[in-house]
């Protein structure tokens, strides 16, 4: 049995990453200006920045930076929405062919203001990157998508539009939804993840949760559990970091060890790929997971 040792409040050595350099890095960073676009790696103050964009791997963040949710743990801006911007899937597409990146994952703020939450968009700049990468050598799509409130329709136009993965997050156990994921539910999460393979069994799906919030080690064995019933391929676990005092505390520092023991637990409960550890966020080494 997992159990979970008492927190520890000072930040540990593992947790620093290395600063954002280099010439990939600097040159997406210019570009994402030129093109008046978001990256969920800026707005959500990610650590691995610098290694993914130099890997050139980037994850851009559609449908504006202002979220109609108020998740505790979230850096992105909340507030009311911003007006839909249908120039974007092509402007997104032109900057991973100008960079030539060789996997891109778009994500988006909750867009609870729309019927569809934003899938219409989702669909259209997966088909623009396809598109623009045909003459440049082919880049891979994965989405990182919202739980659109649990309409299966919505999840049927991204489907409609065949992404190499279909990421959504758990985020975190049930018994800390409230305090994390407010207006979102567990049991929806499950269900929409279950949805993607009942419609395309054959895209690969993600799931993620971020540790230290204050759940247990049997908790998170037991989501782990859950999404392997709803036959999801892919898991990754990272250490919640606070992005200001207004969000969430941190309760504990989950150590090294506890991360590559839930890396074991993973491929015991038959994950086809797990990047467990303190820096690992959702689209950490995306690509890996296709490979």
């Amino acid at each position: 049995m997992l159990v979970t040792i008492e927190p520890k409040r000072q930040r540990p050595e593992w947790l620093r990453a290395p600063a954002p350099v280099g010439d990939n890095y600097r040159r997406l960073k210019q570009l994402v200006q030129d093109l008046q676009l978001h990256t969920v790696c800026e707005s959500a103050a990610c650590p691995n920045i610098g290694d993914c964009w130099n890997r050139r791997t980037a994850t851009f963040m559609i449908l504006g930076n202002v979220c109609t949710r108020r998740c505790g743990f979230c850096a992105v801006q909340k507030g009311g929405p911003l007006p839909v911007d249908y120039d974007e899937p092509r402007r997104v597409a032109e900057a991973c062919a100008a960079l030539g990146l060789k996997f891109a994952v778009i994500t988006s703020v909750n867009r609870d203001d729309r019927k569809d939450g934003g899938a219409e968009l989702f669909a259209m700049t997966i088909r623009a990157i396809r598109e623009r990468a045909h003459i440049s050598g082919g880049c891979g799509v994965e989405v990182l998508v919202p739980d659109f409130q649990g309409s299966h329709a919505a999840m049927d136009i991204v489907l409609d539009a065949s992404p190499d993965i279909l990421n959504h997050n758990t985020e975190t156990v049930p018994r800390l939804y409230r305090q994390v994921r407010l207006g979102a539910r567990y049991e929806r999460s499950l269900d929409m993840l279950a949805y993607v393979k009942q419609i395309a069994p054959g895209t690969p799906t993600k799931s993620g949760l971020m540790l230290g919030l204050g759940e247990t080690l049997d908790e998170v064995a037991t989501v782990m559990r859950d999404l392997r019933a709803a036959h999801v391929d892919i898991l990754t676990l990272g250490q919640y970091l606070r992005p200001s005092a207004k969000h969430l505390p941190i309760i504990r520092y989950v150590s090294v060890e506890e991360f590559a023991d839930l890396k074991r637990l993973g491929y015991e409960m038959g994950f086809r790929h797990v990047e467990s550890g303190p820096l690992v966020r959702s689209s950490f080494h995306a690509a890996d997971a296709v490979q």
